[in-house]
């Protein structure tokens, strides 16, 4: 196109009355923009896109009317938005303020999605921004939007947000966001996996997207298929046929799901054992293959974490299975395991206070926590609740869990991720929930019958229930499922479970062991005595303070325990008191008279030397 003007007329208003007779026709306004700005460079006139942005900006000022629309002009952009007051070019992000210019960012950088969580309602937004040739996306709250003080974290993921620009950088996101409220599109999103009302299971929903904390993103991506379906068909019913515990590891990964509709409490199922090579990582491992990729570090976990951290992925994972490998790893300097099972079986974490003054949305979950080490997962002097929510499977060379453990390793890191998905669709159809909810009852009667507690029976019914279903819908009624038989030599007994029988065998052997100190008077000063022994009548006299200290150095809780004994008559007592008077040393003492077990040794009237 010819133009007839010359450097001088480039400082009328000629040129640029000329330009903006096309402002309605954007694609034609653009065009001649371009070319009139290549020939006013032509000809030596530098600046023209300034000096007709000046014009633009004196008309807007003499009727306060906006005459063309300024979109965002970011080359490759997702998106193309009216940016109102800002220039938004390659050259970056400003706007005119009398005789300086505001940046709120020297790159290209726009909202491109509107995300609302489905838990929480809580709104975020996907920001776009390019730095170099490529474009790079990223979530980020509003509340860290909206903070001039906040948005200076994502300096850290690329973004040239600083304490001079924030102002600015906020004030441009605001105004992209609300003059392009129905351009940018809305998206629903979820911070976890698990059921979510009247939308599905996360992550099998279509569209929804993850909202979630930065850290969980790589576990979030562990969920997905490789691999042959048919591959792992073949290697987990291979698992199921070498042994009971292989079946009941993998027949709690499936279980996992039913606890919410069923509304379970979370529990264990961990293999322990000394011996190496038994498969109980392997097994950990093909139970995680049901729902993702099974490599250590990526969707199967290990101890070596914090109890906030294991919470936060027991949150994450609400409704899969949390996968925790070597117990050992949890232990201090001293071999004492630092693992508390009630933090994670009461499937509740720890309610928080926020800088705001109120408190944080209290996490919850409810799964199948599986889980490996080299010892139990609880001890003598762990409570009843413990021992109640798991089952410890021990695991030795003499039976092996699972083996050949490398071929099968190796067979489920490359085929994953399909039962879990196939289980759920089959799950969640209608009217299937009321049918199963009535086979878990008629289990959990029937282990009930048993001589375990309700809690292992609730466990236990969850895990057969699972088995009979992943043996109808993914195996297709070729593998046989798991009884009550076989589950229940695995399950505490009720006397097991009671911490206040642990605790008086505990106090049984502890008399057997001091019983040199255990007399009514010493001829040696150096003796430390602790109390007195009367084997008459089977009573052991343990001094107050000692008795005390024994329990609590052994974990238990002195008034429980004492309630308990009191209550099974394993104590004499005088009166209302806990204690009976016994002369120690000649002085008057307040004892603890412990009732001995009377025991009929099967070696009693043995010899005493066995003949060569």
């Amino acid at each position: 196109m010819d133009w007839n003007y010359g450097p001088e007329d480039f400082l009328t208003t000629a040129p640029y009355e000329a330009l903006y007779r096309f402002h309605e026709q954007p694609f034609v306004h653009e065009t001649k923009l371009q070319g009139l700005s290549q020939y006013a460079a032509e000809i030596g006139f530098k600046g023209f896109k300034t000096m007709y942005r000046r014009y633009i900006e004196s008309l807007k000022a003499q009727s306060g009317t906006v005459y063309i629309d300024n979109v965002t002009q970011f080359t490759g952009q997702p998106l193309e938005l009216n940016a109102g007051d800002w220039e938004a070019t390659d050259a970056g992000v400003y706007r005119r303020s009398g005789f300086a210019d505001e940046v709120a960012c020297p790159h290209p950088i726009l909202p491109v999605e509107r995300l609302v969580n489905i838990d929480t309602g809580e709104e975020k937004l996907r920001l776009a921004f390019r730095k170099g040739s490529i474009w790079r996306k990223i979530i980020v709250s509003k509340t860290v939007l909206a903070n001039a003080n906040k948005v200076t974290e994502l300096a850290g993921s690329g973004i040239a947000v600083t304490s001079q620009n924030a102002k600015y950088f906020v004030q441009y996101i605001s105004d992209l966001e609300n003059l392009n409220y129905d351009i940018i599109p809305e998206k629903r999103s979820i911070g976890r996996f698990g059921y979510i009302p009247d939308e599905g299971f996360s992550p099998y929903v279509d569209g929804l997207i993850f909202d979630g904390d930065a850290n969980f993103k790589a576990m979030f991506q562990t969920i997905h298929q490789q691999g042959s379906k048919e591959r792992w068909l073949e290697t987990a019913a291979e698992v199921r046929s070498m042994s009971t515990t292989a079946k009941i590891m993998l027949a709690a990964s499936f279980a996992s799901v039913l606890l919410e509709p069923l509304n379970c409490l979370p529990f264990f199922v961990h293999l322990w054992g000394v011996d190496s090579g038994t498969g109980k990582t392997v097994a950990l491992m093909a139970a995680a293959s049901v729902w993702g990729d099974p490599a250590v570090g990526a969707y199967v976990k290990t101890f070596d974490g914090t109890v906030v951290g294991q919470e936060k992925t027991a949150a994450f994972l609400n409704n899969l299975p949390l996968c925790l490998d070597e117990l050992q790893l949890a232990k201090d300097a001293r071999g004492r395991t630092q693992f508390d099972v009630y933090k994670l079986a009461q499937g509740v974490g720890r309610t928080r206070g926020n800088r705001s003054g109120g408190v944080d949305l209290t996490p919850t979950w409810r799964n199948c926590i599986l889980t490996t080490g080299e010892s139990p997962l609880t001890g003598t002097a762990s409570g009843a609740g413990a021992v109640n929510r798991v089952i410890d499977i021990e695991c030795k060379a003499a039976s092996v869990v699972i083996r050949d453990g490398m071929r099968i390793s190796g067979a489920v890191k490359r085929n994953y991720g399909f039962a879990g998905k196939m289980f759920v669709a089959e799950l969640y159809k209608p009217r299937v929930i009321p049918k199963v909810d009535e086979r878990y009852r008629e289990l959990f009667r029937a282990l009930s019958e048993q001589d375990t507690t309700e809690k292992q029976a609730m466990a236990a019914a969850a895990i057969i229930c699972a088995d009979e279903l992943a043996c109808a819908w993914i195996f297709g009624g070729t593998e046989k499922p798991l009884t009550v038989a076989q589950i229940s030599e695995f399950l505490a007994s009720k006397a097991a479970v009671s911490a206040g029988d642990r605790g008086y065998k505990y106090l049984c052997d502890w008399v057997t062991q001091n019983s040199n100190r255990l007399c009514t008077r010493s001829d040696n000063p150096n003796q430390e005595i602790l109390g007195a022994l009367d084997d008459g009548s089977g009573k052991a006299y343990i001094i107050r303070s000692v008795f005390e200290r024994v329990l609590q150095d052994a974990g238990y809780s002195t008034p429980a325990m004492m309630s308990y004994l009191k209550e099974q008559g394993l104590i004499e007592t005088r009166g209302k008191h806990n204690t009976r008077g016994k002369r120690i040393n000649g002085i008057p003492t307040e004892c603890v008279c412990l009732l001995l077990p009377a025991m009929d040794l099967e070696d009693e009237d043995a010899p005493d030397e066995l003949p060569l």
